[in-house]
Order: C-alpha cells, then structure tokens, then sequence
C-alpha cells in the first residue's frame, strides 16, 4: 500500500509553517523525511538522514539552497549532490556522494510533495477550480489523528454519519443541514475519483468530490446564514500505518475586508493549533466538546468516530448496511488499482476534472442557490 500511496502528489505541511532558511523533519509513510525552504523561497524535501553517519538532517542548518548537517559539516545542494566535506583533504566530495531527493512545491497554502522513486507526474489531479479563482480568502488547518487513513478517507464517503456524529451542537447555519432523514446514495466514478451525491429531498442534496487517493472536496456553510458557502478540502496523508496527518483548507469568496477578516481572525483563533488528539481523554472519558460549535465541534466529533475504531479498524467483523454503498464503491476501487499495481499491470491514469463539477448545497439554502 505505501509504494501504491507514493505514486501521488501528497501535501505534507502548511506552507506558511516553513519559514526560509530553516529545516524540519516530517514523516510520512513510516519514514523520516527532511524538510526545508531555501533563501529563494522554494521548497524542497530529502531523505531524513545524512549519509555520513546518519545524523537526522533537519538539525543541520540551510546555505542559500543546499543543507547542511550539524555532525561533520557536509553540504548537500538542492539535487541532493554533496558538495562539501569541510573535514576531508579533497578538494571535491566523490560524485558518488548524494541524498535523495523528492519535487515539493507550494499550492494554496500548502506544501506538496512527491515521495515515490518515479519519475513525478505532472502537478495536476490536487489542482481545484475552487483554489484558483480570484478574489478568495484562504485557510488551511494541520491535524495528526492516532488512526488509520483509510478510516478517515472511508468516512469521507459515508454522508450517513453527518446525521449521526454530527448531531451534537446543531447550531447556525450547518446545523440546520444537519437532519435525521436518511440520505438516497448515488455514486460514480470520474476522471478524478468518485462524485457522491446524497439526496434528502429536493431542498437537501449534499454532493462530494472525491480525488483519489485521499481528498475529499464539499461546500460547506460559513459562520453566519448570510455568508457564502466555502470550499473544504480535506487530506488525509499516511504518517504511519496508525497515524494520519490532516490538512484541511478553507477557501470562499471575499466579501469585504471588516467581513474578511472577522472571518481569518476566526479560523487564527480557533483552528490554526487546534488539535482533537490533544484533548483525547475528554471526548472518550467524558464525552466532553469544545465550546466552539463549527471548526473544533466538527473535527472532535469525526475524531471521536474514527478514532473510536482503533489504530487499525478490524474490518473482517464489519457488518456493512445499504448506507455505506460509498464506502463499498471506494474499496472495489481501491482494491482494482491495488491488484493492478501488485500484479505489475496498468492502473487508471486518475486526471483533474475538465470542469469543475458543480457542487449543490446541502440544506434549505440550497433551494435558493
């Protein structure tokens, strides 16, 4: 699964997290990875150790665009060719000597990166419509949840839970989507991924985009009954087999700049550190929510859900129902491309919608889109 899972694009880090001219380590798909922004403004990720005597390479320190290790001084440029050894007699390091190192760049408000020993697609199935129109506000959260991914990823293809988990604080405007009626399911796969639909009524239609492997994209209502509906686009990126990294961006329209920034300073204050896995004990010792009825309320309620199936959901004992027909859709999905790329055949050449689909919001509202 890690080798198939290396073969896309991945967000790794909030680009606004990595300042020039310092380093980090970061880990993804149980291996530790170095990851650094040089004097340019550009960033780049390598392998997480230096080669010489395998010192983590995030302690070192960035020249312009190389990195150096904090052990012996060895100089890396941005291809990953060691270029000093202030420690050694020669002149020049051996050509032989070098790190590896993987294409990263930024898109809006994130840092993607690609982590498999091909040569990288083309950056394009993570590009949306959405993130690209002008006049828009962005904001982008970061969560480690102590689960496996593809249990976050198989409840972003389950609507019937929102009626469920999500009852908890129904207040404002989601809260008024949020019903007890059963949804009718319709699935397709696309170029992308798979477009859901779940329909509750003519009124009452929530539509989601998946891109596979692991993003989902929804309209969700903003803070107030007069804001505009914003984009959510979650993905959830395998940390190890049962930690999942969450990056989550925020994106609508502008509406003015009061409005605005009423709105960021929101998501500062109660999303820019917030974490569910912090408050672990209180949601399932004592059941006990944040006081933040949108962005905090809806993280803990899906961290109380998953989590709650273990580090490694045992899905051998599962008893499946009509209501997870998305989750079933997803893994026969799943399971062809996997089988494909064990077997050494071809898998689906998965591609950017050429056009964005068109994503009904879910509610009473929706009647007046």
């Amino acid at each position: 699964m890690g080798a198939f899972m290396r073969g896309f694009w991945h967000p790794i880090a909030r680009s606004h997290r990595v300042e020039k001219g310092k380093s980090y380590g970061v880990t993804f798909f149980g291996e530790e990875f170095n990851l650094y922004r040089g004097e340019s403004g550009q960033p780049y990720l390598t392998v997480g150790r230096c080669p010489h005597r395998g010192t983590v390479l995030h302690t070192g320190w960035v020249e312009g665009e190389a990195i150096r290790c904090i052990y012996h001084g060895w100089k890396y440029d941005q291809d990953g060719k060691c270029v000093e050894r202030p420690a050694e007699p020669e002149e020049a390091p051996p050509e032989d000597i070098c790190i590896k190192t993987y294409p990263a760049r930024d898109y809006s408000g994130l840092i993607f990166a690609y982590m498999g020993d091909d040569e990288a697609p083309e950056f394009d199935l993570p590009r949306k419509d959405a993130l690209e129109e002008e006049d828009r506000i962005v904001h982008v959260t970061e969560e480690d949840w102590p689960c496996n991914w593809l249990q976050s990823v198989e409840n972003s293809l389950d609507p019937a839970h929102v009626s469920f988990v999500h009852q908890k604080g129904r207040v404002g405007t989601f809260g008024a989507t949020v019903t007890t009626d059963m949804p009718k399911l319709e699935c397709y796969e696309t170029d992308a991924g798979i477009r859901l639909v779940a329909i509750r009524g003519p009124d009452n239609i929530r539509a989601t985009d998946w891109t596979f492997p692991n993003n989902n994209h929804i309209l969700q209502p903003t803070m107030g009954p007069e804001d505009p509906w914003m984009n959510l686009l979650l993905w959830q990126v395998p940390v190890s087999d049962t930690v999942t990294k969450r990056l989550m961006i925020y994106s609508r329209p502008r509406i003015s700049a009061e409005e605005d920034e009423k709105f960021l300073s929101y998501c500062k204050e109660k999303a820019e550190d917030y974490s569910s896995m912090a408050l672990h004990r209180e949601l399932f010792e004592e059941q006990k929510f944040p006081d933040d009825t949108f962005m905090q309320l809806l993280s803990a309620q899906d961290y109380l859900a998953q989590v709650g199936q273990g580090p490694i959901a045992d899905r051998s004992n599962e008893y499946l129902a009509t209501s997870d027909a998305g989750v079933v859709f997803l893994r026969r999905i799943l399971w062809r491309e996997l089988c494909a790329f064990r077997d050494g055949k071809p898998t689906k050449q998965w591609k950017r919608l050429d056009e964005a689909a068109d994503l009904p919001m879910q509610g009473p509202m929706a009647a007046q889109a």
